[in-house]
């Protein structure tokens, strides 16, 4: 089975060599790429948060599996919905589903809830899609798992995240993890930025918990809540000790009007 592009020619060029050509605008590659266990990066049009996303894949090195956790924002389908074999027909080129890993990841069960084999849940979906064209410019035989999330408990998070490690394990190769996420929505600069540090402290302090319960309790608006708290939580299984800010903007950085701005903040996890 292979998925058609849903938000191609809207949040990014659909043409191959204009992907290219932004692409190449945004990114560029570190000397010394480093190995990271994670990444956390924005899903907005390229036009408004390309420029965090590409700065945080320059830095890393890219392996050849990659699970890109993001939020469900039409919440069609599974609560927690993994796509486990195929292809995504991207404008680059197509890019598969790593069934191996998807496997190993699905073999492992929750109590609380169950990651599902649910394709149907991405077909319209933009939070990973966008992800995926800097995975492949950067590493071009990579291969992806895709897992969209709906709202969980804090608990249902901590249970993915240990799951995710347990998949990640028994697949026994390198695997960089992905949280696909923006950040307030909607707000003045002034209070989007001071909403989205008390979240940006939580990431930098590696602490999942309270970033869940930070964003719930100051009605932060951050729509990947859910997978960055998982990749979180699965970094600290995974034995992490540092989070890095890459960089952080919003859409009045580009758009020059600061009274409804969207925040876009890009980090790497070691």
């Amino acid at each position: 089975m292979s998925r058609i592009p849903a938000v191609a020619n809207m949040f990014y060029p659909g043409e191959k060599e204009r992907l290219k050509e932004q692409l190449d605008s945004f990114v560029r590659p570190a000397p010394e790429p480093k190995k990271v266990m994670a990444a956390i990066s924005p899903h907005a049009g390229y036009m408004y948060s390309g420029g965090v996303a590409g700065a945080v894949f320059s830095q890393i090195s890219i392996p050849d599996a990659v699970v890109i956790l993001g939020p469900n924002h039409r919440g069609i389908g599974a609560r927690v919905a993994l796509t486990a074999s195929g292809i995504w027909d991207m404008p680059l080129g197509s890019v598969p589903i790593n069934e191996v890993l998807a496997k190993s990841i699905l073999q492992v069960s929750t109590s609380v809830v169950r990651i599902e084999d649910d394709p149907g849940a991405h077909t319209m979906e933009h939070s990973i899609e966008v992800q995926v064209p800097f995975l492949q410019f950067l590493r071009p035989e990579v291969s992806i798992v895709p897992i969209g999330l709906s709202h969980l408990t804090y608990d249902a998070c901590q249970e993915i995240g240990q799951a995710l490690v347990q998949g990640i394990q028994d697949y026994g190769k390198e695997v960089l993890l992905v949280a696909s996420t923006d950040m307030t929505h909607y707000e003045s600069q002034e209070t989007a930025k001071a909403k989205d540090k008390l979240a940006i402290d939580r990431i930098l302090d590696l602490d999942p918990q309270g970033l869940y319960e930070t964003v719930s309790k100051h009605g932060i608006s951050m729509c990947g809540v859910i997978p960055t708290t998982i990749v979180l939580e699965a970094c600290k299984f995974l034995g992490a000790d540092r989070a890095e800010l890459v960089q952080y903007a919003t859409s009045g950085d580009v758009t020059g009007d600061y009274a409804q701005v969207v925040g876009y903040a890009g980090f790497i996890v070691y």
